[in-house]
């Protein structure tokens, strides 16, 4: 059987599970393998060596009979037993994969770096013995000498060698070494679950070591590596590591996804010239970077598409923009990066890449209230003192900035205020930026064009489906009763629907989202809130029958009587109206806008909508939506964006009051105006419109 792989003894078993970190790492696929082991070499490079740091990607197959040690391991995998569902499947697909004559691997090796050290030692506790940490200990990763070298490497966690075991069907790995004096040895670790063998219980990790006795005291032992005497697939003879993944998980096994994945997250330690990637016989490095990402082989060159990858979009950003200093708050400093930004009006979601000084992209960040915003962007720490504060923020899978995994309370506040200031100041940069290039100085005179616009819009609009609710009393009874002010009011009961009419009181909402934006948006509910239920959470716009506007309640108000169909006064009926609104869902209604210069035309296409045949006047409200696509109501005011509005079916000018355009024509079912807007005015937004009748 032989002695390759050593498993310790234990008194007892108590885990029968695998180590959750597999799955978590195997969740993140290729992308994540590669991440880790290029961020492992570029973490090793030489110092003193102007070189980039070379990692090469190779995928190929092996004959079983030349894995050192697996016969070991199959062994052990046949003495696994789980004690759940998962645990027992998976055991089962290892027990069929380890069988294959053939066997598919990857291999990660890096030149000009220093590789592990002390690996004559074998197992250690001194901290420059590298070889000790990497090899048998789990949650440590070794630390530089140099302080401001270690603060900019890109490990912290410890756990993300673990990685490379993921990628495998059997959770092993091998890593070949040679260090600074040519030593050459070959170690590994394979993840499995506490399990008998033999009459005795061991841990669930296995390395692929030998074990002698310690010298010093006799009554321990230590593991000292194996020099490596192995098939060439696991040779290194040149200064640095190789990892080497047999039993390739088929998903891993894309030259295409390994490509990509090196272009992700490393396009800038790649055209910084710090890192030169080979794939098979794939050459990426600063004079072919571009060719990849430029081939449609790889990525999608439309930008319309650039929806969850973003590449194209950085490496533009990144080449072509000038970088500007932002400042950056958390609660207890204050940190300055390079900010390099696009605005283009054809990006269809906005990011912002966040990079490491080693080049390595931790992610891509959505801001807030931005998410759909045309812009791109990549932030990168200025000094050191910003490259170690985003490194103490990363999660352990170096995939985003958290403070999930800070335990120390103040010190996670501290962490969210800065994540959240993120957002906030490049809410105040994106703002900007569309102002920039909205210009409204007036140079060019536009009144001809925009007096001729008729309202079709041609190509450059989008028509939109919208739903149309209408509030429909059921017919009623009449019956008259005096106020306490001497004058009429009709009383509705329910009894038959009547046919819908303008009269006061009634209300018509019609609801569209702007151009560009292919969300639904649901029109807030208008029913009313009756004494004896009803509906009484939802919002809406509603008119008082002498015409004036009450802001968003919960049902119509009439004047002496606490709610709609209830008369406060002796002799008199109470009805309670809180039967269901009618909803009529139609294709032709639109909402068409386009902005020129300082003027905006708006056209609301009313004609198929036999509800408001006999509606002559309305008036018209906004409501803005968000990035995320939400609704705002009430925070968008006309009186501080808009100049004047002009009817364009009569040509007069339109008050504004109580944030509506009031008195609208409805000429042919058409609504249309004219807008001059305020020099603060964001033409980006996106609206919700609203029309009252």
């Amino acid at each position: 059987m032989g002695d390759l792989w050593q498993f310790t003894k234990i008194s007892c078993m108590e885990e029968f599970t695998f180590n959750k970190v597999l799955d978590k790492f195997y969740g993140h696929g290729i992308a994540g393998l590669v991440r880790e082991n290029i961020q492992n070499s570029l973490d090793g490079k030489l110092q003193g060596n102007n070189e980039p740091v070379v990692v090469n990607i190779q995928i190929g197959s092996i004959n079983k009979e030349d894995i050192p040690g697996l016969d070991e391991v199959k062994a052990r995998i046949n003495c696994l037993k789980g004690k759940n569902s998962y645990t027992k499947e998976t055991i089962r697909y290892m027990q069929d994969k380890m069988n294959d004559d053939i066997v598919n691997y990857i291999s990660f090796e890096d030149s000009n770096t220093k590789g592990l050290a002390g690996a004559i030692h074998g197992q250690t506790d001194d901290p420059k013995d590298t070889w000790s940490i990497y090899a048998y200990n789990k949650g440590v990763h070794g630390e530089e000498e140099d302080e401001e070298l270690e603060k900019s490497r890109g490990g912290s966690h410890g756990i993300g060698k673990i990685a490379s075991n993921s990628a495998s069907d059997l959770y092993m790995m091998y890593f070949a070494n040679c260090d600074a004096y040519g030593n050459q040895h070959l170690g590994g670790t394979v993840q499995l679950i506490e399990h008998e063998y033999e009459s005795n219980y061991y841990r669930s990790t296995g390395y692929f070591t030998k074990v002698k006795q310690d010298q010093i005291n006799s009554s321990k032992t230590k593991f000292m590596p194996h020099e490596n005497t192995f098939n060439n697939v696991f040779k290194k003879d040149t200064r640095g590591l190789k990892i080497i993944i047999p039993f390739l998980r088929e998903q891993f096994n894309r030259e295409k996804d390994i490509i990509t994945s090196v272009c992700d997250s490393f396009f800038v330690a790649i055209l910084d010239k710090k890192l030169k990637v080979i794939v098979n016989n794939n050459i990426i490095d600063d004079k072919t970077i571009v060719s990849y990402i430029k081939n449609s082989k790889y990525y999608d060159q439309d930008i319309d598409n650039t929806k969850k990858v973003f590449t194209t979009l950085y490496l533009d950003t990144y080449r072509k923009e000038e970088p500007r200093i932002i400042k950056i708050e958390s609660k207890k400093d204050e940190y300055e990066f390079y900010l390099y930004f696009k605005y283009d009006v054809k990006i269809p979601i906005g990011r912002v890449g966040i990079i490491r000084t080693i080049g390595m992209k931790i992610e891509d960040k959505m801001v807030k209230g931005n998410n759909k915003k045309p812009f791109n962007a990549i932030l990168i720490p200025k000094t050191i003192k910003e490259d170690e504060f985003l490194k103490s923020l990363e999660d352990d899978s170096h995939t985003k900035l958290s403070c999930e995994h800070i335990k120390n309370l103040e010190a996670q506040r501290n962490a969210t205020r800065f994540i959240n200031n993120i957002s906030r100041e490049m809410s105040k940069i994106i703002e900007e930026e569309i102002r920039k290039n909205n210009p409204t100085d007036g140079k060019i005179d536009t009144s001809d064009i925009i007096y001729e616009l008729n309202t079709e819009f041609k190509d450059n609009l989008l028509d939109k489906t919208s739903t149309v609710k209408i509030k429909k009393k059921k017919k009623s009874k009449k019956k008259k009763n005096d106020n306490r002010d001497g004058n009429k009011e009709i009383i509705d009961i329910p009894g038959i629907e009547p046919e819908p009419t303008s009269e006061p009181g009634e209300l018509v909402i019609a609801v569209t989202s702007s151009i560009g934006d292919e969300k639904n948006i649901n029109p807030p509910e208008t029913e009313n809130n009756g004494n004896g239920g009803g509906n009484s959470g939802q919002n809406s716009w509603t008119k008082n029958p002498d015409g004036n506007e009450n802001s968003k309640t919960g049902g119509e108000k009439y004047p002496n009587s606490n709610e709609l169909g209830t008369v406060q006064q002796e002799g008199t009926i109470e009805v309670n109206d809180d039967d269901p609104e009618v909803e009529y869902s139609i294709s032709t209604s639109k909402v068409e806008r386009i902005v020129i210069s300082d003027k905006e035309i708006l056209k609301l296409d009313l004609s198929n909508m036999k509800e408001l045949k006999r509606v002559n006047v309305c008036d018209i409200g906004v409501s803005i939506i968000d990035g995320m696509g939400e609704e705002l109501k009430n925070k968008f005011k006309m009186k501080e964006n808009y100049k004047s509005v002009v009817d364009l079916s009569t040509n007069s000018k339109l008050k504004i009051k109580n944030n509506f355009i009031k008195n609208v024509t409805i000429k042919d079912g058409i609504a249309s105006l004219k807008i001059e807007l305020k020099e603060n005015y964001n033409k980006a937004l996106k609206f919700v419109y609203y029309v009252g009748v």
